[in-house]
């Protein structure tokens, strides 16, 4: 039995009929075509699903979507959609430092990072590892990761960049 819900997605409200069951990775990638989070695990273990929901990175995966009625949702898509140069400083920033590789994992450590800038602009590298622990990538071994994400935090692109 289909079900109403609206919700802010990536910047812009949006009303949208789902089956409660659903996950909102299900939602993201089959109803809103929006395939940048990836269904790795499917168990919340890996992080390629990783999303943002009112400012906190989440399992897209496992989060019922029946619980984004009323929430902001951002996607990694959406940083690029609303940033002025087309892609985020974080997007940009990974490119440059060669923290992509097979690139499976990247749009979820970007929205990782992405709510670690927006709750502590200023983070030590402690605190990033502790951010994208939660993250899986079996390409890169994580160093330029995590100095893609210091770039961006040294040069003052946490909260309030799209």
């Amino acid at each position: 039995m289909r079900r109403s819900i609206t919700f802010r997605l990536n910047g812009d409200e949006v009303t949208v009929e789902v089956e409660p069951h659903w996950t909102l990775l299900y939602l993201l990638r089959e109803v809103f075509e929006l395939t940048g989070a990836k269904e790795g695990c499917g168990m919340g273990e890996c992080g390629a699903c990783t999303v943002m929901v009112n400012g906190k990175a989440v399992v897209s995966c496992l989060y019922p979507v029946m619980e984004v009625e009323g929430k902001e949702v951002w996607t990694v898509e959406g940083l690029a959609e609303k940033s002025p140069e087309g892609l985020h400083p974080l997007q940009k920033a990974f490119i440059e430092r060669g923290a992509v590789q097979c690139g499976f994992c990247t749009p979820g450590m970007i929205m990782s990072a992405k709510a670690l800038l927006d709750e502590n602009p200023n983070p030590t590298e402690e605190d990033i590892k502790t951010a994208i622990s939660g993250n899986i990538c079996r390409c890169t071994g994580y160093v330029q990761i995590i100095e893609a994400i210091k770039t961006v935090a040294e040069e003052g692109h946490g909260k309030g960049t799209a």
